[in-house]
């Protein structure tokens, strides 16, 4: 299948979600998150599994928005049960910044995932492989500390844009390394642009995503965006990055995305993945779903799915339902 047929095939197949759905395969393998995060073999092993059990309309690796971080230097705290998440301040000003160096990918644990689909890829021949990164404002984010960049797009904005110089280089490998891998697409994280008014959007997110995009794109690899964010009033900026699929959270009424939404881009969302995946009951997710895709089914564009990363323990009888009920939907 060329790569951008999948757009085509999951409208003609929307039964086939693709819910942001990685770390609950601890629960199918025996494993802690931890040790997922730090072994390929465990994670081709958890996306087999995943694959296995549920009608996916691709297959994800993990959502671990930490890894790229750690690679530039930052310090990471690791847990049994949660997603690794980036501690401390690696760039304090703006002259750490211009002497920070751009990894080499394949540094640290980005060897770790990038080697993850090279082995899935041998076994998973059904649907596509596609890699989850972190966003390039995102991680800059990680790097200078949330709080602070924030600040800094008002006070310092040079300092945001020299850092963001960099996280776009590294992406834009690290990217172009997931494709020579094997990887059909990449599912960007973003979901710090969602902190910013619609015109910093445009300046410190959406315009080095589209550099990005412009930089790896081809016919034969799928780019997928997401935030889960309140979207609503970056929506304009947002779409202007020209992504094949755009991926919204809970926090963001799906009606409002359809209604303004480009026509030939896939929109995906936006199941609660705590309220719902995580402490909802079956009952609950499936009226959930049901509802959601009666006002969203009759968009041509619209595909259901989580609004963001179903979390390691979530209850595997809550996301058996979410299935259940839209193949209920669909009359499958």
């Amino acid at each position: 299948m060329k790569m951008k047929k999948w757009i085509e095939y999951q409208l003609k197949n929307k039964q086939l979600s693709m819910p942001i759905l990685t770390f609950p395969c601890t629960q199918l393998i025996g494993c802690t998150v931890d040790q997922l995060v730090h072994d390929s073999r465990l994670q081709a092993q958890g996306m087999v599994a995943i694959a296995k059990k549920y009608p996916m309309s691709a297959a994800l690796t993990m959502m671990d928005l930490s890894v790229e971080a750690e690679a530039f230097g930052a310090e990471v705290r690791f847990s049994p049960i949660e997603v690794p998440t980036v501690v401390g301040l690696l760039l304090p000003d703006i002259e750490a910044a211009k002497k920070l160096l751009v990894p080499v990918v394949g540094e640290k644990r980005t060897k770790i995932y990038l080697d993850t689909v090279e082995k899935v890829k041998m076994e998973i021949a059904d649907r596509l492989i596609f890699a989850g990164v972190t966003g390039p404002f995102t991680m800059a984010g990680r790097l200078m500390d949330m709080t602070e960049i924030m600040i800094n797009c008002y006070i310092d904005p040079e300092f945001v844009h020299v850092t963001l110089e960099k996280t776009t280089e590294f992406l834009i490998n690290y990217i172009l390394e997931f494709k020579k891998r094997g990887a059909g697409g990449i599912v960007m994280a973003e979901p710090a642009a969602g902190l910013l008014s619609p015109e910093l959007c445009l300046e410190f997110s959406s315009t080095y995503i589209k550099r990005i995009k412009d930089a790896v794109d081809d016919e034969d690899f799928i780019f997928i965006y997401h935030n889960c964010g309140n979207v609503k009033p970056l929506l304009n900026s947002i779409f202007s990055i020209g992504a094949d699929a755009y991926h919204f959270g809970n926090a963001t009424n799906m009606i409002d995305v359809l209604a303004v939404a480009p026509n030939d881009a896939i929109i995906m969302g936006n199941i609660h993945p705590v309220h719902e995946f995580n402490y909802g009951t079956p009952a609950s997710i499936k009226k959930a779903t049901l509802d959601l895709l009666e006002k969203c089914g009759k968009f041509h564009q619209f595909v259901i799915s989580s609004g963001c990363d179903i979390p390691a323990q979530s209850k595997l009888e809550n996301i058996d339902a979410y299935f259940m009920a839209i193949n209920q939907y669909y009359r499958l």
